[in-house]
């Protein structure tokens, strides 16, 4: 099996042409640009992440409480546009535009790094960047879902995840190489930031196509415009998604807390700190397009649950009694077999519930209650870490993800057997 590309929409791949290529696996063009455009992005984005935790609890001075409700910030404020971005993406059915303005959002907020020194300033420079992830995920999503045949979804996630977390891994390498060079250069970190995110935004504008879902399926129905259905968001299969989702979330701490225990354990050197994030990308980027064409074959939601498993085990590796090499690779190989598992795969999930009118608010209430949690989640640990220990408060939270596992897969059930009458038909 292999994977090419092609120009052509799914929906002009004829019968005839899937007939004779029985392995193969198309990827449109606008995907994999798409996934150029976040490589870029996550370059920018991750390169502050990768230093944000010592930067904020050592340049800075600030506690680990105070980290924990940045990290919570920067998982969970883009929340509130999630459900914006794909409602006007769906009403206006124009998912690029929608999708640049999220990203020319965030790239502003690179230039409030450069003049922000305190709290306030660094949690309003995180808002705005977080804002404009949440504007622009649901109608890139979308974008995706509409490029992409529905059989081939899950692997077509799966290369837009491998190009974007190549980013994710550049990015923390790109901020290493700058401390290494110039000790204290968070500037020169802000200022590379920008220059990435802004070439982004100008690829975006350029070279992605406004592929316009909606239009298409009325004008080939010969349909007037149909009307946007909430119920169609809220349906029970999406009801069943979205409660997994949020559980799940609320047992899924910020990665920096992760690093933050395996750089007690090991006493790394502050400059190493970046290159954790590198691992754990590198991970997700081996791992993705495999565990994508995975949920295509055995179903989406399986692969979501037991994903979760990988956080089960980097969350009671960091804390065991062994080598701090082997503690530190293996957390980081189960952290990326984790995103890899559940970040593209819940998308997919989602807009495989979802309808064409209302496909990207339907992937972006997925993750708008994976953001919710999991800022939920952040704050929390925070607090916890503070009040019992980070071992101690890891251990619980590893203790509620063991329970929780078994109950997310009974309340999914349903889902695996439609699958499996659809793997049949």
């Amino acid at each position: 099996m292999y994977i090419s590309f092609t120009n052509k929409p799914a929906s002009e791949d004829s019968a005839a042409d899937r007939k004779t290529r029985p392995g193969r696996r198309t990827v449109s063009s606008t995907v994999v640009t798409l996934g150029i455009v976040s490589m870029l992005t996550d370059i920018s984005s991750e390169s502050v992440t990768a230093v944000l935790p010592m930067y904020v609890t050592g340049a800075l001075g600030l506690s680990v409480i105070a980290f924990g409700v940045l990290d919570g910030m920067y998982q969970g404020v883009s929340a509130v546009m999630r459900i914006a971005g794909g409602y006007v993406s769906d009403r206006a059915d124009q998912p690029k535009w929608v999708a640049f303005g999220g990203y020319a959002l965030a790239a502003l907020a690179r230039i409030g790094l450069l003049f922000a020194t305190g709290f306030a300033a660094i949690s309003a420079v995180i808002t705005a960047d977080r804002l404009g992830k949440g504007l622009r995920t649901a109608p890139r999503d979308a974008l995706i879902t509409a490029s992409s045949k529905p059989e081939s979804l899950g692997t077509s996630f799966g290369v837009h995840r491998t190009l974007d977390n190549i980013g994710a891994a550049l990015g923390p390498l790109l901020a290493f190489f700058i401390l290494l060079l110039i000790p204290d250069g968070y500037q020169t970190i802000w200022v590379a930031s920008l220059a990435f995110a802004v070439i982004g935004v100008v690829l975006l504008g350029l070279l992605v196509p406004n592929i316009r879902s909606r239009a298409k399926a009325d004008k080939a129905q010969r349909m007037p415009r149909q009307k946007f259905d909430w119920k169609s968001v809220t349906s029970r299969p999406m009801r069943r998604v979205l409660a997994a989702a949020g559980i799940l979330g609320l047992l899924t701490i910020g990665d920096g807390f992760v690093y933050l225990v395996l750089q007690a354990r090991s006493d790394f050197a502050a400059q190493w700190f970046p290159l954790l994030y590198v691992g754990t990308n590198l991970a997700f980027v081996i791992l993705a397009i495999p565990l994508g064409r995975l949920s295509d074959r055995v179903g989406r939601a399986r692969v979501f649950v037991f994903g979760h498993a990988g956080l089960l085990a980097a969350y009671v590796i960091a804390v065991l009694p062994m080598s701090d090499l082997a503690a530190t690779l293996l957390c980081l190989l189960f952290l990326g077999a984790f995103y890899a598992a559940t970040d593209g795969v819940l998308a997919a999930l989602a807009a495989q519930l979802s309808p064409p009118e209302t496909r990207g608010t339907g992937i972006a209430a997925a993750q708008t209650m994976v953001a919710i949690t999991r800022f939920v989640s952040a704050a929390g640990f925070g607090l916890l870490w503070y009040s019992l220990g980070r071992e101690t408060s890891m251990l619980i939270v590893a203790g509620l993800l063991l329970v929780a596992i078994p109950v997310i897969l009974i309340l999914l059930r349903p889902q695996f057997a439609r699958q499996n009458r659809v793997d049949a038909s």
